[in-house]
């Protein structure tokens, strides 16, 4: 009976970053994920410190539709500069890292 409850317990199979691994697909999901949890951070950010995109924009010293490219959470195309006015912009810092 232990036995059947320890084996129910443990891992089955691969993770499941080796299977997007194997499809070859792994960094552009994670590329894709960390944009929208960015993305949704800054909006929620902008929410809780009552900031509309117009002001935003303007404090980035950059156009609406380049502040729009930035919260649309599929929009991929956005660069680490961007990033980093965008943080400044709401009084954080962007911290990127490589593990």
């Amino acid at each position: 009976m232990k036995k059947a409850a320890k084996k129910k317990a443990g891992t089955i199979g691969s993770s499941f970053d080796s299977f997007l691994q194997q499809d070859g697909i792994y960094e552009e999901v994670t590329a894709r994920a960390i944009k929208r949890v960015l993305a949704r951070q800054l909006d929620d950010l902008m929410k809780r410190e009552e900031i509309s995109k117009t002001e935003l924009a303007s404090r980035m010293h950059t156009s609406r539709a380049q502040l729009d490219r930035l919260l649309d959470p599929d929009n991929e195309s956005v660069t680490l500069g961007t990033l980093a006015r965008a943080a400044k912009a709401v009084g954080r810092n962007l911290r990127v890292e490589l593990v």
